[in-house]
């Protein structure tokens, strides 16, 4: 399997280097019109200088072909020299790159094939390769465009360095899964400081960097017991800052992906700490704009909590229904699908809790003149245990649904709306048809007084509009 990998990372990296160079986006600099300092130009150069070119990389030989004895020495100076880094802005230093990417196959290669290949003494040298590369300043995003733009119509922008460091993820992954790494060790390296820095690459728009980073983040929280609640309150703060700062984020999806996981792992009785997590950090994440992005991930860990424990199915239904997008019919639907997963795991007396405020809410859906809104609510009465959860509880919903339902059957100028309304109103007045009918007549009765109202209202402003016309003709 190693091999394999090892052969598919040589496949891609060969493949990305034939692409032509205008496939690839401009830098942030360039798009805004700004030039980099004259600081970072500084730093840049001095990178450049520093590195001893594709010699430095061809002076040393091959691990494969080097004795036995001074094989760890080698691979540490190779390390070492892989920390060089070099500007992919520009098509200078191609020959050197080259050298570069080729030797970090060669030692991806080597760890795969060699055993103890990662003992104390070489730590920190694979921290501090794998941290000179990946470590960097993320492009500074325009909120004000993005905030009017759909990030899902635009096209990623993808990383110019990805030629190295897919290599050097794939790298660390390797180091990570070891079974020469011993956390009790490692720890000392992989530290706080690391994940923090591992985190904030998350933002990154490039795909393929962030589902990196998501295998490998996941696999640190697997392997290094310490670190696990540090990572989760980390994740946590970086959900406060999507909910009451940016609002933009590009990798909540993924962390939501390793949370799920997590959740999964979670002992029962939950303990206060992971509530706090959902209460605090998850379900406020329904209110963020870009929910469309990451909602399915969202919906995941949302189930896994309410399959842990049941009872939490109250305090997600009742958030949603504060958090009910009103002007955003994408988002409703969001909001409905989620809300169906969540009612297939809603034991009966949570269900008897949130009822008339769920119901309420579902009334104002069927009469939604949007008509996917409107579908999508009437589609809850294709599942049978939500039928069952209403028939159970008949006497307090159906006097909240069946005005709405008679409404859409007069009102609505969807057609599909119109069948599926007909069809919900068969299944209520086949549930219970005395009900049925009780409801009927007092929702006749309802209609009547309001018809009645609205004439008097009418006939007042008449009765107003006469007397004002009158004065003005005596006047």
């Amino acid at each position: 399997m190693a091999m394999k990998l090892l052969q598919t990372v040589k496949r891609r990296m060969g493949n990305e280097e034939k692409k032509p160079a205008q496939s690839k986006p401009e830098p942030a600099a360039a798009k805004s019109g700004s030039k980099p300092s004259s600081s970072s130009q500084a730093k840049a150069s001095a990178t450049e200088k520093g590195a001893n070119g594709e010699s430095g990389f061809a002076a040393l030989p091959k691990l494969r072909e080097a004795p036995l004895a001074e094989r760890t020495e080698l691979f540490k100076r190779k390390m070492q020299l892989c920390a060089q880094l070099f500007d992919f802005f520009n098509d200078l230093h191609q020959k050197e790159k080259e050298a570069k990417r080729q030797t970090l196959l060669e030692i991806v290669e080597y760890v795969n094939n060699t055993r103890n290949c990662f003992n104390e003494t070489l730590m920190q040298d694979v921290v501090n390769m794998v941290g000179a590369n990946i470590f960097r300043a993320l492009p500074t995003k325009d909120h004000t465009v993005m905030s009017i733009s759909d990030p899902e119509d635009e096209e990623p922008c993808l990383e110019r360095s990805w030629p190295h460091l897919q290599i050097v993820y794939e790298f660390f992954l390797r180091f990570v899964v070891s079974n020469d790494v011993d956390p009790k060790i490692a720890k000392r390296f992989v530290d706080q400081n690391f994940v923090l820095k591992l985190l904030e690459l998350f933002d990154s728009e490039d795909p393929r960097e962030r589902d990196y980073l998501k295998t490998i983040l996941h696999r640190v929280y697997g392997k290094f017991m310490a670190l696990r609640s540090f990572i989760r309150r980390a994740i946590q703060h970086a959900f406060f800052k999507v909910i009451y700062e940016s609002e933009l984020h590009n990798g909540v999806g993924e962390l939501l992906e390793i949370l799920g996981s997590i959740i999964n792992g979670f002992a029962l009785p939950l303990k206060d700490e992971h509530k706090d997590f959902l209460i605090k950090a998850l379900i406020p994440l329904h209110k963020v704009k870009s929910l469309a992005s990451f909602h399915q991930q969202l919906s995941y860990c949302m189930a896994q909590y309410v399959e842990k424990d049941p009872r939490l199915a109250y305090d997600i239904t009742n958030s949603m229904l504060k958090f009910w997008p009103v002007s955003i019919t994408s988002k409703q639907v969001l909001f409905l699908n989620e809300l169906e997963e969540t009612l297939e795991l809603t034991q009966p007396p949570e269900f008897l809790r949130m009822q008339d405020a769920l119901f309420r809410r579902i009334a104002q859906c069927i009469t939604c003149p949007h008509f996917q809104v409107a579908e999508r609510t009437l589609f809850l009465w294709n599942n049978d245990y939500i039928v069952k959860l209403i028939n159970q509880n008949r006497q307090a919903l159906f006097p909240i649904v069946i005005g709405a339902l008679y409404t859409n059957s007069k009102q609505h100028w969807n057609s599909a709306v119109h069948g599926l309304t007909f069809n919900v109103l068969k299944l209520l007045m086949e549930a219970d048809p005395q009900l049925f009918d009780e409801c009927s007549a007092i929702h006749r009765q309802e209609a009547e007084a309001e018809e009645q109202k609205a004439l008097v209202r009418v006939q007042r402003w008449q009765a107003l509009k006469d007397r004002f016309d009158g004065l003005s003709n005596n006047a």
